[in-house]
C-alpha cells in the first residue's frame, strides 16, 4: 500500500484511522464462527433436517465428542483483530499458535499466544483462524499447496480478506469433504455470486462480510474520528495517528 503514497504527504498533513471498535467487532464474529465450527453445528442442523431422528441415536449413543474448551487453535495474524479475539476467548483455555512475522514476540507475555514458522503451523491447523492483512506477502498464503496441507477434517474460518486464500481451491477441498470452512468475506468474489456451490454447500458457511459493519460499529468509528478532530484542532496530539511505516501491513 505504501506506493499509493508519498512520504511528503504524511510530512503535510495529520493522518488518522479508526480500527479499534471494527476490530473488537470482527473478533466477535470469528469467536461466534470458531465456536460454530468447533461444535460442528452446522452438521447436525443439516441432520435435523432430515426427514430422520437418526442422529439423536447416534450422538446420544455414542456421545458427540465435539468441544472447543482447551482445543488448539492456529491463527495467522495477530494485529488488532487477533489479540482481540484471543482476549474474547480467554474462558475456554485455548493454546493458540499463531504465525505472524511483524508481531513482537513480547505479546507473548501477555497473551496465550506460541509464535511459529508457517510450516510448522499447518499441523496445528485444525482450527485455522485467518485475522492478517492483504498484503503482498499475504496474499494467496492459503493457496492451493498450503489447504492440501491442512489436517483432514480442518475447519478455515476467514474475518479478515477473501484474498488471503485460494476461493477455488477451497471450494474444491470442501466439496470433497475433506476440509470446512466458515467465511465472512470471499473477495474478489465479493458479492459471491449467486450460483456459487459454496453458498449452499455442505461444510460451509458464508456470511455477507458482516462482521465489523454494524451501525454500534460505526457510531463508534465516529466516536474515535471526532474525537481525535478534537484534539486536532486543540493543538494535542491525536491518538490513531497513521505512519508511512505503518501502510506495509495495514489493508
Amino acid at each position: 500500500m505504501k506506493s499509493r503514497f508519498t512520504p511528503a504527504l504524511f510530512e503535510r498533513l495529520t493522518i488518522t484511522n479508526a480500527p479499534e471498535p471494527m476490530a473488537r467487532a470482527t473478533a466477535e464474529m470469528g469467536a461466534a464462527l470458531l465456536l460454530y465450527c468447533a461444535r460442528n453445528i452446522d452438521f447436525y442442523r443439516a441432520q435435523l433436517r432430515k426427514a430422520s431422528n437418526r442422529i439423536y441415536e447416534q450422538v446420544h449413543g455414542d456421545g458427540a465428542s465435539e468441544s472447543l474448551i482447551g482445543k488448539t487453535v492456529a491463527m495467522i495474524g495477530f494485529g488488532r483483530i487477533g489479540r482481540a479475539l484471543v482476549d474474547l476467548m480467554r474462558g475456554f483455555d485455548l493454546e493458540w499458535i499463531v504465525h505472524d512475522p511483524y508481531a513482537d514476540r513480547t505479546l507473548a507475555r501477555k497473551y496465550p499466544v506460541r509464535f511459529v514458522a508457517l510450516s510448522e503451523l499447518w499441523t496445528h491447523a485444525h482450527l485455522l483462524v485467518l485475522t492478517a492483512a492483504l498484503t503482498d506477502q499475504t496474499r494467496g498464503i492459503l493457496g492451493k499447496t498450503n489447504l492440501a496441507k491442512l489436517p483432514d477434517g480442518a475447519a478455515v474460518i476467514n474475518i479478515a480478506r477473501g484474498g488471503l486464500i485460494d476461493l477455488p481451491g477451497l471450494r474444491q477441498e470442501v466439496k470433497r469433504g475433506r476440509l470446512r470452512c466458515a467465511v465472512d468475506v470471499t473477495d474478489p468474489l465479493e458479492p459471491l455470486p449467486v450460483g456459487d456451490p459454496l453458498r449452499k454447500m455442505p461444510g460451509a458457511i458464508v456470511t455477507p462480510h458482516i462482521a465489523g459493519s454494524g451501525s454500534q460499529v460505526r457510531h463508534g468509528i465516529a466516536g474515535v474520528v471526532l474525537n481525535d478532530l478534537e484534539k486536532f484542532f486543540q493543538g494535542k496530539r491525536v491518538d490513531n495517528r497513521v505512519t508511512l511505516a505503518m501502510l506495509d501491513r495495514m489493508t
